[in-house]
C-alpha cells in the first residue's frame, strides 16, 4: 500500500467520524431545543405551590399547572369542600440546573408523606414524568383518598382565564367509555353542590368520593385527559395510575386527579403520572398512554383498545 493510498483512507475514515459527530451534536442540539423544561415555585400571597413546563409548543410564559392542588378524604361528592381537603405543605428538596428534574417533599396535617420526582422523560424530552411515594408513618388510618393537580389551559386554548368559562370546552377532549370525546357531550350534567364543571367517575370508584362538581353518568375510560392548542397543531394531556376520577374544571383547566385509597399505619404506595405536549396526533397519544400505563384501574370498563370517537373526527384539527 503507498503512502497515499494509506493517507486517502485515513482521509476518507476521518470525514465518516467527523461526519458522524456532527450529526450527533445536530441531534442532541434538536432534542435539547425540543425537551420540555420545569421549575416549581410557591406564591408568596396566597400559599399555592406553582409547577411551570416550558417548551417549544407551548405558550412563552409556559403551561402552568397547581401542583398540588389539594389531598382529599373520601365522602366528597356531596360535602363542603373544606371539609373534604386534607391541608398540606409542599417544599422543595431539589431542582436540575437545566430543569429536567423537580424533587418535591408534601407533608400532610395527618402525618403522611409524599415524595415526588418530576421529571422530563430522557428519552422523549416530550413527556413529563411523576413519580410519587405516599407514605404512613403514623399508627393511625390516614384518609388521604385522591390530590389533585390543576392544570390551566387558557393560554394554551387562546381562551381568556374566567372563573366558570365554557368556551374552551370544544377544544378539550376526554376519555369516555372507551372513547376519546370532545365536550361537550350528551348528555351534560349541571346540578351540583357547586357549579359549574363535569367530573367524569371511573367504574371502580365510589360515587360518593368525588369533586363536588356536576358528574356526568357516562363513565371514565380510558384514564386520559387533554386539550388542543389554539393554532390546533399540539395538544396537552395528562393521566395518573391509579386515578380517582377526570374532570373539566371551572379555571379554564383540566384534571385527572390521582388516587390514593387511605394508606393504613406504616403503608406505602405509589402513584404514577405523565403530562404528554406533542403534535396534535390523538391516535399517536392513545398509543403512548397504552404503552405508559398498560395496566388499567381494577373495574375499568376497558376491554381492548381505546379509540378515538367519530365525534372526535374531523374537530378540532
Amino acid at each position: 500500500m503507498t503512502v497515499h493510498t494509506r493517507w486517502t483512507k485515513g482521509l476518507r475514515l476521518a470525514l465518516v467520524v467527523f461526519g458522524f459527530l456532527g450529526v450527533t451534536s445536530w441531534w442532541a442540539e434538536a432534542r435539547s431545543e425540543e425537551q420540555l423544561r420545569l421549575t416549581w415555585r410557591r406564591d408568596a400571597v396566597s400559599g399555592r405551590e406553582f409547577l411551570t413546563v416550558r417548551g417549544p409548543r407551548l405558550p412563552e410564559e409556559g403551561l402552568v399547572i397547581w401542583h398540588l392542588e389539594a389531598f382529599c378524604r373520601p365522602g366528597s361528592t356531596n360535602r363542603a369542600w373544606e371539609e373534604t381537603v386534607i391541608p398540606h405543605h409542599t417544599e422543595l428538596i431539589d431542582q436540575a440546573p437545566d430543569g429536567s428534574q423537580i424533587l418535591l417533599r408534601s407533608q400532610l396535617e395527618d402525618g403522611v408523606t409524599v415524595d415526588q420526582r418530576i421529571e422530563v422523560d430522557p428519552h422523549e424530552p416530550d413527556v413529563v414524568r411523576f413519580a410519587l411515594t405516599c407514605r404512613n408513618p403514623t399508627d393511625r388510618v390516614s384518609l388521604a383518598h385522591w390530590g389533585q393537580s390543576c392544570v390551566r389551559v387558557a393560554n394554551f386554548t387562546g381562551h381568556p382565564e374566567r372563573p366558570g368559562a365554557e368556551d374552551y370546552l370544544p377544544q378539550v377532549f376526554v376519555g369516555i367509555e372507551g372513547e376519546l370525546t370532545f365536550l361537550p357531550c350528551q348528555p351534560w350534567s349541571r346540578t351540583a353542590r357547586y357549579t359549574p364543571g363535569q367530573v367524569f367517575r371511573p367504574a371502580h370508584v365510589d360515587p360518593q368520593d368525588l369533586n363536588p362538581r356536576p358528574v356526568n353518568r357516562r363513565l371514565a375510560d380510558p384514564g386520559l385527559i387533554g386539550c388542543v392548542s389554539a393554532d390546533r397543531q399540539s395538544l396537552v394531556a395528562v393521566a395518573w395510575q391509579p386515578y380517582q376520577e377526570l374532570f373539566q374544571g371551572v379555571i379554564v383547566c383540566i384534571h385527572a386527579d390521582f388516587r390514593i385509597g387511605g394508606l393504613e399505619p406504616g403503608g406505602e404506595k405509589l402513584v404514577r403520572g405523565a403530562l404528554y405536549v406533542m403534535e396534535n396526533d390523538r391516535e399517536r397519544l392513545l398509543r403512548r398512554y397504552r404503552r405508559d400505563f398498560p395496566q388499567t384501574n381494577q373495574g375499568d370498563l376497558l376491554k381492548g383498545s381505546p379509540k378515538v370517537s367519530s365525534s372526535m373526527k374531523g374537530v378540532p384539527r
